[in-house]
């Protein structure tokens, strides 16, 4: 007998055929003797409609209700899903963020998880009765009032209330049947995985690939959670997410296991500015307290060394923010121009075998030449590269990439 926490995505419960799909999935995992807790989003575009009401009523709305409103669609979802399985006499009963012990910080829709009490729903898993937790959501401990956790949130929920209630895995049911090495809608050659490390599964959630959500993937790596990646519309086999065990399993992966792309990226330049201590810190800290989130970061200095260039890439939809925040900086930071260029993107390539052997970089470099594709900017660490390209060559270096790493067989 196993414990699972078993998570389902929007499009996995769209509607009540699918939701009553989900219920028999559930259900065959109930029969095999295994405690269950299901985490579900809510129904496709669901979401998307709550927070336009949101948006209709209150252009600037109070972030606490907001919550409350948008919370709602995962609300519903649970409530659906326990009914279905009730009525194949599978004991089952709906919990929300707050009922199931998920207390996050106070940063209303983008609350982050601080801990998980997950003794009432083991209770509810050894008696045998099924618990289905409301994802998304969670309760801040001192003022008692809901939060979400940001778009993708109910994979976040998933591989924590995993951790807190001890699971012996996770299973993320989803519109594909497993983790690919490119976007398969991009690259037709992608070839799905039959296994990833939690440290390159990481890489690829923050570099683009859209299966799973960063904070989830995170949240497993530390705790050494197992996760599975599923298609709730197939039963396949799906891709088994898990840890690494040491430098000798390195040499034996592949040197690249996936390529993925960022479209909606902003490289931001900085120069012409004095270069001295301090000059970096008062660049980036009007854009911290903006709470945007910078990526790329590089540094050219002036061949007489007296100035200094600095460039950044953020998210697209922060780029303007970015350039009114560091206008209103100029006296103090002394630039001589300031450009933010949206025509770009963020090419990848990740793998653990990138530690072991040489050759990675230059074979991507050389790949991307051969298609007369212009390099902008360089990013590296030791398990990823990444370049920035015009947004135009993206699929064609995906898809070049692909091919010069081997991954189309």
């Amino acid at each position: 007998m196993a414990r699972i926490v078993m998570k389902f995505g929007g499009t996995s419960v769209e509607d009540l055929g699918r939701i009553a799909n989900v219920a028999s999935r559930v259900q065959k995992e109930v029969n095999k003797g295994n405690q269950v807790c299901v985490v579900v989003s809510a129904m496709s575009d669901m979401t998307s409609r709550l927070v336009g009401y949101v948006q209709q009523s209150s252009p600037a709305y109070d972030p606490v209700e907001y919550d409350i409103v948008v919370s709602a669609g995962e609300q519903i979802t649970a409530g659906l899903l326990a009914l279905k399985l009730q009525e194949l006499n599978t004991p089952a009963r709906s919990w929300l963020g707050w009922q199931a012990g998920i207390y996050t910080s106070n940063s209303h829709s983008r609350a982050r998880i601080e801990e998980i009490v997950g003794s009432k729903l083991i209770e509810s898993m050894q008696s045998g009765v099924v618990a289905v937790v409301a994802g998304f959501q969670g309760v801040h401990a001192k003022t008692m009032r809901i939060t979400t956790l940001g778009r993708g949130g109910s994979d976040t929920s998933a591989v924590a209330l995993a951790v807190g209630v001890k699971a012996d895995r996770c299973d993320i049911y989803t519109d594909v049947d497993g983790v690919y090495t490119a976007d398969p809608r991009v690259v037709p050659n992608a070839q799905k995985l039959d296994t990833i490390s939690h440290e390159e599964m990481l890489e690829l959630a923050s570099l683009g690939s859209k299966v799973l959500q960063t904070r989830s993937v995170e949240i497993a790596m530390n705790h050494k959670m197992p996760l599975q990646v599923l298609s709730s519309f197939e039963e396949l086999p799906g891709t088994l997410i898990t840890s690494e065990n040491s430098e000798e399993d390195d040499m034996e992966r592949e040197v690249v296991v996936g390529v993925t792309a960022v479209t909606e990226e902003a490289q931001i330049i900085v120069s012409g500015i004095k270069d001295s201590p301090g000059i970096v810190a008062s660049i980036f800290e009007p854009i911290s307290k903006a709470e945007i989130n910078v990526d790329m970061i590089i540094q050219t200095t002036s061949s007489d060394g007296s100035t200094t260039d600095i460039t950044f890439t953020v998210p697209a939809i922060d780029a303007d923010q970015v350039v009114a925040v560091l206008e209103a900086s100029k006296d103090s930071i002394k630039f001589k121009n300031l450009c933010a260029d949206k025509n770009i993107a963020k090419v990848s390539v990740v793998g653990i075998g990138m530690r072991s052997h040489t050759g990675v970089a230059q074979a991507m470099f050389r790949s991307l030449a051969e298609k007369g594709i212009n390099i902008k900017d360089i990013s590296t660490s030791e398990i990823k590269i990444s370049v920035l390209i015009e947004k135009d060559y993206v699929e064609l270096a995906l898809r070049s990439l692909h091919t010069a790493y081997g991954l189309d067989k």
